[in-house]
């Protein structure tokens, strides 16, 4: 095998909870953001191949490491992004921090703690973030709303996908102090449907993925960038309606994805309030009357 390509899932950037380079954002910058996606998604299939030993696992993840550093230039994905952020002189520090969290899959089967969790964020999710915001040229300001929406956007992944990682990874993201605060274990992710005790540990995790969320809310008004603001928005929308599923369903016998009709819907909203928002905070105060 010569390429990492043939090892991806056949997952695209249609196929995630969030909008991945849509319409909202301008064109000057999908091409960078798409091959930024496109390094990371190949990345994380790697990562995720269940027939690749670790060995051999951690080598991919090197080789693409060592490719977008510039040695070498035998996988696409790499060399795209390499030459897609020369382009813009902006460095490849998001998506070296990202591998780090690859790695961490080929060689981590659980957590122990929700701390322990959220330093995998760190690394999965938060680079993600920083990375749209360089790209749109904003402050690090914005980085600490941006970090904490990214990470609740992963956990939700992890809660929403709890019972596929145990079944086809062996892979468990729930932290083991909270598993054993409900007097759940990892095996009970095996079940068609959760127990009480599983339950009651996947809702307040989801509570504690909200309050994480909530943390995150300032990030389309810290953001210049309209269209970015507008992204972001849509983002945080879908995220809320998600995390409000993850608090009351049961994600080893029940849908706790938006549907099509649903994510249209939220589209529409999080760019409408977002529009009205920006429109308020814009509009010119009246001048006092005189002898006001």
């Amino acid at each position: 095998m010569s390429t990492a390509n043939q090892l991806r899932s056949g997952k695209t950037h249609r196929d995630e909870n969030f909008p991945v380079a849509s319409w909202i954002i301008h064109p000057r910058h999908r091409a960078l953001i798409l091959a930024f996606y496109n390094f990371v998604r190949t990345a994380d299939d790697i990562a995720d191949h269940a027939e690749l030993s670790e060995k051999d696992k951690l080598a991919w993840l090197d080789l693409f490491e060592s490719e977008l550093l510039g040695q070498g230039n035998s996988q696409p994905e790499a060399v795209n992004l390499r030459n897609a952020l020369a382009q813009r002189s902006m460095p490849p520090r998001h998506a070296i921090d990202v591998l780090k969290a690859f790695r961490m899959d080929a060689t981590k089967l659980c957590y122990e703690t929700w701390d322990d969790v959220i330093d995998y964020c760190r690394y999965s999710a938060m680079p993600v973030g920083r990375f749209m915001l360089d790209v749109h040229g904003e402050s690090q300001s914005t980085w600490a709303a941006s970090d904490a929406l990214c990470a609740g956007l992963q956990i939700n992944n992890h809660l929403q996908d709890c019972a596929k990682d145990y079944r086809n990874l062996n892979r468990v993201y729930l932290p083991r102090d909270a598993l054993a605060a409900s007097g759940a274990s990892a095996e009970m992710l095996g079940g068609d449907k959760a127990t009480p005790a599983l339950l009651q540990c996947l809702h307040a995790l989801a509570a504690r993925t909200e309050a994480l969320l909530n943390e995150g809310r300032p990030l389309a008004a810290e953001i210049g960038d309209i269209r970015l603001g507008l992204e972001v928005a849509v983002i945080q929308m879908f995220a809320d309606r998600i995390v409000a599923l993850l608090k009351v369903r049961d994600p080893l016998s029940e849908t706790v994805h938006l549907k099509p009709l649903q994510l249209l819907g939220y589209s529409v909203a999080g760019i409408t309030v977002e529009m009205l928002r920006r429109s308020v905070r814009r509009r010119p105060m009246s001048t006092p009357a005189a002898g006001a």
